[in-house]
């Protein structure tokens, strides 16, 4: 889980991905979006040419981050090519 914020209000994990021109971005966006299909876990996305915004919330928006939080921030490093 690599340079990934811990934010406290509200709790929540942030990373910002850059990459070096739209096409290496789309390829991310792409796995990103098989991958949380396939786990049915979507964490909110913002994006521009050459970087995407991940913010990763836990499920009970009441409650701590929990361990699949932090295993999916990892899972999602895995993608980046």
């Amino acid at each position: 889980m690599k340079n990934w914020e811990i934010r406290s209000r509200p709790k929540r994990l942030e990373k910002r991905f850059e990459f070096n021109d739209y096409e290496i971005t789309r390829d991310f966006l792409d796995r990103l979006g098989g991958y949380s299909e396939s786990i049915n876990r979507f964490p909110d996305i913002s994006f521009g040419k050459t970087y995407v915004n991940l913010t990763i919330r836990p499920e009970d928006e009441n409650s701590d981050l929990s361990d699949d939080d932090y295993k999916l921030a990892k899972e999602i490093d895995s993608l980046v090519s």
